[in-house]
């Protein structure tokens, strides 16, 4: 068995990952993600501020939405049409847990498809079930060399078993086009 170094690869993949945005922006395409913190539950904000952080080292524009715990539906739904229609936001999260008195589901439904960054809109939902053309799945492949990040773009396949037996650590994110 061989111990996998987690800050190395995360160093190496947050490296890539810094290219690809220089490369979106060179094209003119500005990565900005949009979150929102309804109420103050600690393990929230930490999640928040090291996604935050995250974005600063790529290079990944960042808005955090900070509303209090008695935030209605109506503002919290009113909020998320706002980032829809923004043309300068390309992915929002709804941190989750939100306070009991809102209903999440449709929280996560008002949410644009495209712009949903957990992959919990329905109809994001449906394009994993069905394995429709349009789901891109990354794989973060650990073999005994190296570590490597594939795109796959999935048209009904699956992966053969003989590639996978040469693999013995995956982990795999889901993202929407």
């Amino acid at each position: 068995m061989q111990i996998i170094d987690g800050k190395a690869l995360a160093k190496r993949t947050r490296e890539n990952l810094k290219i690809e945005v220089d490369a979106l922006k060179d094209k003119g395409i500005i990565p900005k993600l949009a979150v929102i913190l309804v109420g103050e539950d600690p393990a929230s904000q930490i999640y928040v501020r090291n996604k935050s952080k995250a974005c600063n080292e790529v290079g990944i524009e960042f808005e955090e939405i900070l509303l209090s715990e008695e935030t209605t539906m109506k503002e919290l739904l009113s909020i998320i049409d706002n980032l829809n229609e923004r043309k300068d936001i390309t992915g929002i999260l709804l941190q989750s847990p939100i306070p009991k008195h809102l209903d999440i589901n449709e929280a996560f439904r008002r949410i644009a498809p495209e712009k949903d960054v957990d992959g919990f809109n329905p109809v994001n939902v449906r394009k994993t079930m069905f394995k429709s053309r349009y789901v891109c799945i990354l794989y973060t492949l650990w073999n005994n060399e190296n570590a490597r990040g594939l795109w796959y773009q999935s048209k009904r396949q699956t992966c053969s078993d003989s590639w996978k037996k040469q693999y013995s650590w995956k982990t795999y994110v889901t993202m929407f086009t």
